[in-house]
């Protein structure tokens, strides 16, 4: 059972790493949003791909740092903060 080789400092380490997610997520969705609203508008191709790809290195590197430094358990709460901050930006995010 794995939950009997748990210890509070993997825990803690599991929520910083949620909230760390939930903050990647939140940047992550909000900047989608807003790279949208820039095809939408007409604008020049060249700033929404440099804003597509920043959103790409952004999570990719945050996403990467966790894995190779705290492990399997820290990268699943990432991740599951960035899931979380996509429900909210998506019911949200037209008043964020």
């Amino acid at each position: 059972m794995i939950a009997s080789h748990l210890t509070a400092h993997d825990l803690t380490l599991a929520a910083g790493c949620l909230a760390a997610g939930a903050i990647a997520g939140g940047f992550f969705f909000l900047t989608l949003r807003w790279n949208v609203g820039m095809l939408a508008a007409g604008r020049s191709l060249l700033p929404v791909m440099a804003v597509q790809f920043g959103r790409l290195a952004v999570i990719g590197v945050v996403l990467a740092v966790i894995a190779i430094y705290f492990g399997a358990l820290p990268l699943l709460a990432a991740t599951a903060g960035i899931l979380a901050a996509r429900a909210v930006v998506t019911r949200f995010g037209a008043f964020l």
